[in-house]
């Protein structure tokens, strides 16, 4: 199959006529294989795909946008690849339900990092196609959300976000002020913190699950 981004893929232990997936997004510089690692600790009953990012950066390392640095190191997200790669997980979503009895009105995206940014994008462009996300390390970015977002239907959509208290990478202040947005919005979210750098502690991994299974 052919389908928009390469991606690995474990099938569910349980068999529906039609089974939910869980769709996990990698960070910044990494690969489909890191999130993937955890697969066997998710719930049986889901697909769980893993998403390569569209961008190469060589040597196994893949970008879902690039991260530019200016002369006094400030950092600048490309946020027209962003918005790109923001469409092309909403076709990839589709291309799955068209190729697996994937559940369409059954799916969450697991991000972290970039792919948290990314989640949060796609999910609020396309709400009719995603119904949870787990935002794990990464922040709510406006500006690549498609225009006129806020007047969606979100009825359907629920968040958990989480971030680690001494993140160096993505500042813990830029993930604390994501669930005003999302309340503002109505969107459910569950919001937790960690204290952690920029990865995902055990205590993480076992709320998310449990959220999941609410």
């Amino acid at each position: 199959m052919n389908l928009s981004l390469e991606y690995k893929i474990q099938e569910p232990k349980v068999i529906l006529d039609k089974n939910p997936l869980l769709l996990l997004l990698h960070g910044y510089g990494s690969n489909e294989a890191d999130l993937f690692s955890f697969a066997s600790e998710l719930p049986d009953n889901y697909y769980i795909i893993s998403a390569r990012a569209p961008y190469d950066l060589q040597y196994g390392s893949y970008a879902w946008y690039a991260i530019n640095f200016d002369a006094d190191q400030n950092k600048f997200s490309d946020n027209e690849q962003a918005k790109s790669s923001r469409d092309i997980i909403a076709s990839f979503i589709d291309e799955l339900v068209a190729n697996y009895p994937i559940d369409a009105k059954n799916v969450t995206l697991i991000g972290f990092s970039q792919g948290s940014i990314l989640s949060y994008a796609t999910a609020l462009s396309y709400p009719e196609k995603i119904q949870r996300v787990v935002a794990m390390s990464g922040y709510f970015n406006e500006e690549i959300i498609k225009d006129g977002f806020e007047n969606n239907d979100f009825k359907n959509l629920k968040i958990f976000a989480s971030h680690g208290t001494v993140d160096q990478v993505i500042p813990i202040e830029w993930a604390r002020k994501t669930p005003a947005i999302l309340e503002k919005l109505n969107i459910p979210v569950t919001y937790k913190e960690y204290p952690v750098g920029h990865g995902v502690a055990p205590q993480n991994f076992f709320d998310f699950k449990n959220w999941l299974a609410l």
